[in-house]
């Protein structure tokens, strides 16, 4: 089994910084692409940011020049700082690895999620 656990988020006044962390535990060949999602309430969920295992990055064209992402594949965990924060950044911010997992019977390759972390910016 495969695991994500989140910290890091909570309540911030608009301009503030929060800094969110995922690691992935369980068996675990390796992870091609980890990256951060948010949902927020009457709205689909939508892609924040991800880095692939080469370090290549993608953002949102919302949160560019003030969030960054990071991972450090020797602990199996991604990192997501974010600055200069809006109220329009308010959500809960879910984590996602594409995993593969290697077995004596079978390879599988699929996405894994966290349970998400409530991020609150006030005007």
């Amino acid at each position: 089994q495969v695991q994500l656990v989140e910290s890091g988020g909570g309540l911030v006044q608009a301009g503030g910084s929060l800094r969110l962390s995922c690691t992935a535990s369980g068996s675990i060949f390796s992870i091609k692409t980890m990256g951060w999602y948010r949902q927020a309430p009457g709205k689909q969920r939508e892609l924040v940011a991800s880095v692939a295992n080469d370090g290549s990055t993608d953002y949102a064209d919302s949160v560019k020049g003030r969030f960054t992402i990071s991972r450090d594949n020797a602990k199996n965990t991604v990192y997501l700082q974010m600055n200069s924060l809006k109220p329009e950044d308010t959500a809960v911010y879910y984590c996602n690895a594409r995993i593969l997992r290697i077995t004596a019977w079978n390879t599988d390759l699929r996405d894994y999620w966290g349970q998400g972390t409530q991020v609150t910016v006030s005007s």
